[in-house]
């Protein structure tokens, strides 16, 4: 006799919680998400649909394999992920469990999902961040992406947050975590959630025209050195 699973019959897509890393196309056209665990390797987009990372010919989630999305229904169980050495620089998500799904004690395994929101944690140095920068690694064709305040992004490749919900597209919403307020006089965001698009473009953008000024007046140094010795 072959057992089946309750079905549910929701009157809306439920919402679970998971993290990841964000990714930006080769050619900056394109931003998405990559896991941090079973199908990490392949990319997802804001609405995705899985498949079975040991290439079976099966629809996900299949009862007797591991595959398809994975996410837990408490947003502070996935928060806890992120106390992790290796998933310090994800982000966390909220997602729509679309499709068939499975339902566990503690989260769903599913077919389908759209990401509504993605909160992007404090800087590596613990200010907050307004920008996306390169993390120093990435799939093939896909670089991956970690948290940046404006004072830390440097030469590096970056978008800021709003640059990253366009990218994705799908009505994402992209938010800062909390951080430590950058002090002195270099502009940062304001301290909590929900930092003000504005404030992170100009910030983002001042500290690359600073680092630009000081790239300037090191020319301007070595153009006046009379280069003369004794």
């Amino acid at each position: 006799m072959r057992l089946r699973l309750p079905e549910e019959r929701p009157t809306e897509p439920p919402t679970g919680y998971k993290i990841a890393h964000p990714v930006l196309s080769q050619d900056g056209t394109r931003a998405g998400f990559t896991g941090v665990s079973l199908g990490g390797a392949l990319p997802y987009g804001v609405v995705a649909d899985a498949s079975c990372v040991y290439g079976l010919r099966h629809r996900p989630p299949h009862r007797r394999c591991d595959c398809g999305f994975h996410c837990v229904h408490d947003r502070t169980t996935a928060e806890a992920l992120l106390c992790t050495a290796e998933h310090r620089a994800a982000v966390l998500l909220e997602v729509s469990v679309l499709g068939r799904y499975i339902r566990f004690e503690r989260g769903f395994r599913h077919a389908r999902q759209r990401v509504r929101t993605a909160t992007v944690g404090p800087c590596a140095c613990g200010a907050v961040a307004v920008a996306l920068a390169d993390a120093g690694w990435g799939r093939p064709g896909w670089r991956a992406l970690a948290p940046s305040c404006a004072g830390c992004v440097r030469r590096r490749t970056s978008v800021s947050l709003t640059a990253f919900a366009r990218l994705a597209g799908h009505g994402l919403r992209v938010e800062a975590g909390r951080g430590t307020p950058e002090r002195g006089d270099s502009p940062g965001p304001p301290e909590g959630f929900g930092v003000p698009e504005l404030v992170a473009e100009a910030a983002l953008l001042q500290a690359r025209l600073d680092w630009f000024q000081t790239q300037l007046a090191r020319f301007g140094e070595r153009g006046h050195d009379p280069g003369g010795h004794g």
